[in-house]
């Protein structure tokens, strides 16, 4: 196991939710067997069972603050918790905020764990990346 895990967020079928699932399958030919990555569809819950066991995880997955569709942020979710501003609504079960909450919580959270969030245009069903 690599000791570093992508995972990429996201849901193909609405838009600019899909960056995160786009990101990982792009990085997943680049890093080769220096990463695990993952394209984790809609995946809530299962967030945090793909974060265990990791030292080291970092997330993608669609943002909005208002800045212009393709601003990235980064966060570092190690020592305290990111702001649901920037991810306040979600297409899977549960948001990526509460999922690395609950993992901190129950005592899973990876040492370290830096979440990119990529700014969303459109996310309506049916709709291409922006």
């Amino acid at each position: 196991m690599a000791a570093i895990r992508i995972i990429g967020l996201g849901n193909g079928m609405r838009g600019d939710d899909a960056v995160g699932l786009l990101a990982a399958k792009q990085l997943r030919q680049r890093v080769g067997d220096r990463a695990e990555v993952i394209e984790a569809e809609m995946a809530g819950v299962d967030l945090i069972d793909f974060m265990q066991c990791a030292p080291v995880v970092i997330l993608i997955d669609a943002a909005r603050s208002g800045l212009a569709p393709g601003t990235v942020h980064r966060l570092d979710a190690s020592a305290r918790p990111i702001s649901k501003q920037l991810f306040p609504c979600s297409t899977h079960a549960i948001g990526t905020v509460d999922a690395i909450e609950l993992a901190r919580t129950m005592g899973v959270l990876p040492t370290t764990i830096i979440v990119y969030g990529v700014e969303a245009g459109s996310t309506e069903s049916g709709q291409p990346l922006s």
